[in-house]
């Protein structure tokens, strides 16, 4: 288990451009004094990005082997609370499904561990042990800590039901999308914008950089996200409220 930790925070706190361009997105969207949430924190890097950047972090990772490598990086820092839990529609208990040997995949969704055998880069992912963690709403969060200024959100399939529990719209907020599970990038999409009036931009893997053409509307961004071939892989959805607008652009690029 060290070893694939290990392999994380090699991905994950190693690469200085990496660092250096998740910095420059996040800044778009947060400030000091702000709040942000990172549901599905895994190592945390994005706690630390956003800490970085003086914002209050409000973190969930529901792993316990996990979740202490990440209580040992940031369990001291006041601007930072800690919740071993998973974000969901409703306040309880779910199955954990774990990847022993790459803690990076482990899932709440079943949909995501029967679609991985399919795809080639998915072919090698094992999920080898289930526990029962607990379930905190994104409402729930809310009411505790107060409304944050961003929400990002990568749960490895499990994404529509942490959407499920909010009922505030947020300022912006991310979810990560993968090819295998398009179905669920248009139910984030859906839910998202029945919340509000929310515009859409994309970030394609670990670029960290939002794409050219955005940002668009819902069925735009359902429609780009369908187009993208299957080996793409992983992203991320940027949402912001159309009548709000982020500290800079100059994080875009043209789409490849």
């Amino acid at each position: 288990m060290r070893s694939a930790l290990g392999r994380s925070f090699d991905v994950y706190y190693r690469d200085v451009a990496r660092t250096q361009r998740m910095d420059r997105l996040n800044a778009a969207f947060i400030g000091p004094g702000d709040l942000a949430f990172d549901i599905g924190a895994h190592v945390g890097d994005r706690t630390a990005s956003f800490r970085r950047l003086g914002a209050r972090v409000v973190t969930l990772e529901p792993q316990p082997h996990v979740f202490r490598a990440l209580r040992l990086i940031h369990g001291r820092d006041p601007g930072v609370v800690l919740h071993c839990a998973a974000a969901g529609a409703q306040a309880g208990e779910v199955d954990m499904h774990l990847n022993t040997l790459n803690p990076t995949v482990s899932t709440a969704s079943r949909a995501l561990i029967k679609a991985a055998p399919g795809a080639e880069a998915w072919a090698d992912q094992t999920w080898d042990k289930t526990i029962r963690v607990p379930v905190v709403p994104l409402d729930r969060l809310i009411e505790t800590h107060g409304l944050p200024a961003f929400i990002k959100i990568d749960v490895e399939g499990f994404e529509a039901e942490v959407l499920a529990g909010l009922s505030t719209p947020v300022r912006a907020l991310s979810f990560e999308v993968t090819t295998i599970q398009r179905d669920v990038a248009s139910a984030c999409l859906t839910r998202i914008a029945d919340l509000g009036p929310y515009e859409f931009a994309f970030s394609l893997g670990e670029g960290h950089v939002l794409q050219k053409g955005g940002w668009v509307a819902a069925r735009a961004m359902e429609a780009m996200l369908h187009n993208l071939p299957t080996s793409a892989n992983s992203g991320d959805v940027y949402a912001r409220l159309k009548d709000w607008r982020p500290r800079q652009d100059s994080n875009l690029q043209p789409a490849p």
